[in-house]
């Protein structure tokens, strides 16, 4: 009895049945959402377009640093190699490696034999001692 007396002065709410009620979609709720979104998306593409070259710049710069060390590497193993070359090609110490590790002498005069490269003629030339021509094959 005592809901009755409140229901009379409008303090509890009164229960409503809207399951037969149609709800119409409004064509400005959808134009906005578009409007929205359209909104969003350039936002998100202009700070994609404000970020991406400072982030391209940052990765150049460590593409930079990163050859730069690799070149002063190969730099610092290009100069040991050429010390290492001129220690191997040095042929005072291939004369001594010869002697010592395997056994070899200088031969004696007599028996030294010496081979000389002849110079090259270029094609269509004369000789200097006749007036042959030189032979076509050799440059």
């Amino acid at each position: 009895m005592r809901d009755d007396a409140l229901d009379a002065t409008g303090l509890l709410p009164k229960a409503i049945d809207n399951s037969h009620v149609v709800r119409e979609v409004d064509p400005r709720s959808s134009r906005d959402l578009w409007l929205l979104l359209l909104l969003a998306a350039a936002l998100v593409g202009g700070l994609v377009l404000y970020a991406w070259p400072s982030l391209e710049i940052r990765q150049t710069s460590l593409a930079r640093e990163q050859m730069s060390k690799e070149r002063e590497r190969l730099l610092e193993e290009n100069r040991k190699l050429r010390l290492e070359k001129a220690a191997l090609e040095n042929l005072h110490r291939v004369e001594t490696i010869a002697r010592r590790d395997l056994g070899l002498a200088t031969p004696a005069p007599q028996k030294l034999v010496v081979v000389e490269r002849p110079r090259e003629v270029p094609a269509g030339s004369r000789l200097a001692s006749g007036s042959e021509r030189a032979p076509a094959g050799r440059n």
